[in-house]
């Protein structure tokens, strides 16, 4: 499960070592450590890492085809997790150690930076071959963050990017060796914890209203 910890004023979230596969107590973790993050006081920024192989493999697909009457809600509640993270009050990073796929891809894009490990590991939209289509929320978020001609790329094609090739079509900041990664993410965070604070969200919130509109629209089916 997730955990989190705090290297002087940034707040890193480990977000696990298996697939970090989006499971319900997955996401209550997360939203749990969001809470510390937002209600501590003082200069402060967010990192999210993981350990091993996945950064994020997205949504629980076994729990979700075994509870397909909770579909509804945990779509929801996946949505609402992209939302809170696109206009939290702080600056926030993504260390991308390894794979980051379908909605472990979007989380991603709902932080401020993506750091990528350079040698090994994929971002992915693989949406087109699983033949699960975006929601509204998730297309509207993917669209927000990449230029047009790579969010067109990565949505229909479900291209697997390498750190270099995620660079070059500005997927992540920055693409560095695995042993930099996380610490490249807290150098960035740790820069900008000066900017945590209501004007900080606000400017999000404000950058960002149509998309958190749509991720925060209830009526969102998948498929």
């Amino acid at each position: 499960m997730p955990m989190l910890d705090r290297q002087d004023d940034v707040f890193v979230l480990d977000l696990g070592d298996g697939e970090n596969r989006f499971h319900p107590d997955w996401i209550a973790s997360v939203d749990s450590a969001l809470d510390e993050v937002e209600k501590a006081e003082g200069p402060r920024a967010l990192v999210t890492a993981a350990t091993g192989k996945f950064y994020s493999s997205g949504l629980d697909l076994d729990w979700l085809f075994a509870h397909a009457d909770q579909q509804q809600e945990y779509v929801s509640g996946v949505q609402e997790l992209f939302a809170r993270m696109l206009s939290l009050p702080v600056i926030t990073v993504a260390a991308l150690q390894g794979h980051t796929f379908a909605a472990g891809a979007m989380f991603s894009l709902a932080h401020d930076f993506r750091v990528m490990r350079a040698d090994r590991g994929f971002w992915c939209l693989p949406e087109a071959d699983i033949n699960i289509p975006f929601t509204p929320g998730m297309s509207a978020l993917i669209q927000s963050r990449l230029t047009p001609q790579t969010a067109h790329e990565a949505m229909t094609t479900a291209r697997r990017y390498g750190g270099g090739d995620a660079l070059a079509a500005a997927l992540v900041d920055h693409a560095v060796s695995e042993d930099a990664v996380r610490t490249t993410a807290v150098e960035l965070a740790r820069a900008q914890v000066g900017k945590a604070g209501p004007t900080l969200g606000t400017i999000k919130s404000r950058m960002y209203e149509p998309v958190l509109k749509t991720l925060r629209d209830s009526d969102t089916p998948l498929g």
